[in-house]
């Protein structure tokens, strides 16, 4: 099983940016943070990167559900989503709730986390290019 899934998006980074926060909202998320990994690194490390951007997005709905059956599930939220400029193309790629709740043995989890794969899905299947 994957840990994640992406698509690739021939629109300039910014506009990709936007295009997800926008997809993630019509989902019902909220985007937590936004961190700058480009420019963390140069910051820190001096190292050259092409853009990279996490956005941690959190469905209130869904986090309040996982954290009534496991009060530590917020070591694992919120869910992130990424933004990296490629060559030529951008990539957007989110991590696959599913795919982290098996680290948690709580059978509870795995509708909540379900529910969360099909809204990260879908927001990153609506992405388009134009």
């Amino acid at each position: 099983m994957s840990y994640y899934f992406s698509k690739v998006l021939n629109v300039a980074f910014d506009d990709a940016v936007s295009k997800v926060t926008t997809g993630l909202q019509e989902e019902g998320f909220g985007v937590l943070s936004e961190i700058d990994v480009q420019a963390t690194l140069k910051k820190k490390l001096n190292a050259d990167m092409p853009r990279y951007k996490i956005l941690g997005a959190c469905h209130p709905t869904s986090a309040y559900q996982a954290l009534q059956v496991e009060d530590k599930i917020g070591t694992m939220l919120p869910c992130n989503v990424i933004v990296q400029e490629r060559a030529d193309s951008v990539e957007v790629s989110a991590v696959d709730p599913v795919a982290s709740m098996q680290a948690i043995a709580n059978p509870a989890l795995k509708d909540v986390a379900e529910q969360v794969r099909a809204k990260l899905k879908s927001t990153i299947e609506h992405l388009t290019s134009s």
